[in-house]
């Protein structure tokens, strides 16, 4: 026998990498009673926790209050200033995910699974060897495998870019100063995120992306209220601008555009998406297919194809959001125990979290329409929902898409304060079939944002 079937273990679950949906379903399983290991390169927790929604949310936090008390006086608050002190601010955020993080491991263990820290690549099916990260080496076998290894930031292949030392949405978090003139590639979520945020915080902001407007998956309407936006608390936009290279002129950064257009800075902050972690892995040694750009291969019950291994989170191609996979998990969950739960029609809501925040869930008008569907629009301004005005928070817009026949709310889009809680009510009367009145016709607390419901489904676009 070979070295590797000398020291095999084999347990009833292994599940390789930490994200949500991965280790959720190792504690849920391992609590149950089954033998369980995983495996986690380093990031306790995954990504969301270490390097992503959490801190970055933390951050939001800081920089919306820092807004709040620049208008202080509008709140009838005199003498009331902040300012940005580095070393606090890395403290805040810092402990946040430490707290994080060590509660996460505490339920690691008091799971009962099998934790192992150090980096696994397959050498068969359903089988890993795993450096360890304290040296050594274990061989694992699961009789049923989770692959859960999550994305990295892109460095797209522009010339000059990866020499020029840019931040990427990881880097970034650790703060290693407020920079003074920071270049933003990319227009989606993650790049407006950071733009909003480090304007708050001082910085001069450029934002660069090839799309011929910021968000084309929104409608445009929304779309162009964001902008305004962005643009009233004084980020810079360039869209529709493609970038041909990159590189160093002195202290600063330099951007060329297709055209000759040049923006500089004194960062450069890479958002232009994110590439799955499966080199390395040996995957093909598992059976495990990926497509053309590294995402493991999965069909609607998240099975790959290889016998009882299976992939949640980003890296198999799932919405990149924490509660996708931890959707995925609920999927796997319920498919390992011999049932057949798919992922196809899920109502995945997200949130972009500028401020204020931009909220969506299900069909655009846009989408609706091509889909065939005879619908009405509802929409209305922030400003008239009285906790709005409360707030002194009344920028933004709400939309809603309704099936004309039925009344069944199709989509909607709410950019305003709030939004990622209203949006779960939308959510929950599209999920229980509920027309639109239902939510027009609803009693909710006064005064509150979600009480903006009643409203907006009075508010009609058309006439009939």
């Amino acid at each position: 026998m070979n070295q590797v079937e000398e020291a095999v273990e084999d347990v009833d679950l292994l599940v390789v990498g930490g994200g949500k949906g991965g280790k959720t379903l190792a504690m849920d399983l391992a609590r149950s009673g089954r033998d369980v290991a995983m495996v986690e390169r380093g990031m306790i927790g995954g990504t969301c926790i270490n390097v992503a929604c959490i801190p970055t949310k933390s951050l939001v936090t800081s920089a919306r209050l820092l807004d709040r008390l620049a208008r202080s006086e509008e709140l009838g608050l005199a003498g009331v200033k902040g300012r940005v002190d580095l070393d606090l601010l890395r403290a805040h955020k810092s402990g946040v995910v430490e707290g994080m993080v060590e509660l996460n491991y505490r339920q690691f263990i008091d799971s009962g699974m099998d934790f192992v820290l150090g980096t696994a690549r397959f050498v068969a099916g359903r089988t890993v060897v795993v450096e360890l990260a304290d040296g050594g080496r274990r061989v694992l076998r699961g009789a049923d495998v989770v692959i859960d290894t999550g994305t990295v930031p892109q460095i797209p292949p522009v010339p000059g870019l990866a020499a020029a030392d840019p931040l990427t949405s990881e880097s970034i978090l650790r703060l290693p100063r407020i920079p003074e003139r920071l270049v933003v590639l990319g227009g989606g979520y993650v790049g407006l995120e950071f733009a909003q945020m480090f304007t708050s915080f001082g910085s001069e902001v450029t934002v660069v992306d090839r799309a011929p407007g910021l968000l084309p998956g929104e409608d445009p309407d929304i779309a162009e209220a964001l902008v305004a936006i962005l643009r009233e608390d004084g980020v810079a936009l360039r869209t529709g601008a493609v970038v041909e290279s990159a590189g160093r002129r002195g202290q600063d950064v330099v951007v060329r555009l297709a055209g000759g257009e040049e923006v500089s800075g004194s960062d450069v902050l890479l958002a232009v998406g994110r590439e799955p972690v499966t080199a390395g892995l040996d995957l093909d040694r598992a059976g495990v297919a990926v497509d053309a750009r590294g995402f493991v291969d999965v069909d609607d019950r998240l099975a790959t194809t290889a016998p009882h291994t299976w992939a949640v989170g980003d890296v198999a191609g799932s919405p990149q959001f924490t509660h996708a996979s931890l959707d995925d998990y609920r999927v796997v969950k319920e498919n390992l125990a011999g049932g057949d739960r798919r992922t196809t029609g899920r109502l995945v809501p997200w949130t972009l979290f500028t401020d204020p925040e931009l909220a969506r869930v299900g069909l655009t008008e846009r989408q609706a329409r091509e889909a065939g569907h005879d619908i009405r629009v509802a929409r209305m301004p922030v400003a008239a929902v009285p906790r709005a005005r409360t707030l002194r928070e009344t920028r933004g817009v709400w939309k809603a898409v309704v099936e004309r026949g039925s009344g069944h709310i199709l989509g909607a889009a709410l950019l305003g304060p709030e939004s990622s809680e209203v949006v779960a009510t939308v959510q929950t009367a599209m999920l229980a079939g509920l027309p639109h009145q239902a939510l027009r016709d609803m009693i909710l607390t006064h005064p509150t944002m979600a009480e903006g419901l009643n409203l907006l489904f009075t508010k009609w676009t058309d006439t009939t």
